[in-house]
């Protein structure tokens, strides 16, 4: 039972919580004490405690619709490997126990962890549902990790950077709406309601116009934020930038089919050296000046 739980908490989704991490590679210039990386590194956790309790209690909620799905169907809950009442009782262990972890970790991170914990069950609830506003829901879930682990650190996050955050959230956000419509085809409507609502064309148009207004905005983001102003060399990331957004654009319409195109960074490899190269260039640049 332990490993169908864990199995539903979905862990390859995972590595959506680096965005923890955000606030403090951008503040390696400052005075970190050697706790700041264990809180830092505990907050990582705790959200993939809260988004794996949210993920079994969406799998409750859908398991009649993942029942139809071609892959869904396969998940513990769906597939009846986990029982109804159990899924019930590991949803409220985990969200119950992170959200009371996540105040005993840091006040001002356990206001954020449960702000996005709220927006995540009413995602689950009704969100989910509504087009457009489905994915603005999944973007502000990116951008509530960011703002946490800078809280659970005590630095103020850069707007440039939350502006640059939702933004390739969103485009992230349709980039799956788009995998869905095409995958599921005739059929999309009656395992997701928003997909009724949405085409491809007009997805294409909206992915079109946030892949340019990320990149626009990270280019800004260098120059005119304060972190750019201190460490000019920041332009020097923006071609990794640029090639990591075309590059994803590329495997998503190489496997338009996908079941989940986030999973395609995992499934790489040179937009996965793409993203440690832009990391570490960050690091170094920020921490040497």
């Amino acid at each position: 039972m332990i490993g169908a739980i864990i199995k539903s908490m979905r862990p390859r989704q995972w590595t959506k919580n680096f965005f923890v991490f955000a606030g403090l590679l951008f503040t390696l210039d400052q005075k970190h004490p050697p706790s700041d990386f264990g809180k830092v590194g505990l907050a990582f956790a705790l959200f993939c405690v809260l988004s794996g309790g949210v993920y079994v209690l969406n799998d409750i909620l859908d398991a009649e619709r993942d029942r139809k799905h071609p892959v869904k169907s396969k998940r513990p809950i769906a597939s009846g490997k986990l029982s109804t009442g159990a899924s019930w009782a590991a949803a409220f262990v985990l969200l119950v126990g992170g959200i009371a972890a996540s105040f005993a970790l840091d006040r001002g991170f356990g206001i954020a962890a449960a702000a996005y914990l709220v927006l995540q069950i009413a995602y689950s609830f009704y969100l989910k549902h509504v087009v457009i506003l489905d994915v603005m829901t999944i973007a502000t879930g990116f951008v509530l990790r960011a703002v946490a682990g800078a809280e659970v650190i005590s630095i103020e996050i850069s707007p440039w950077l939350l502006m640059c955050t939702i933004l390739l959230a969103i485009f992230l956000g349709l980039a799956k709406r788009r995998a869905e419509l095409v995958r599921l085809e005739e059929n999309a409507g009656s395992h997701r309601v928003s997909l009724e609502r949405y085409s491809v064309p007009f997805l294409d148009q909206l992915i079109g116009i946030t892949t340019a207004s990320t990149v626009i905005s990270y280019a800004l983001y260098t120059f005119f934020s304060e972190t750019g102003k201190a460490h000019p060399y920041m332009m020097a990331t923006l071609p990794f930038v640029i090639y990591g957004v075309f590059r994803y654009l590329l495997l998503i319409q190489e496997n338009a089919s996908v079941e989940s195109p986030e999973m395609l960074v995992v499934g790489d490899k040179p937009l996965l050296l793409d993203i440690l190269l832009w990391a570490i260039a960050c690091a170094l640049i920020v921490k040497l000046g």
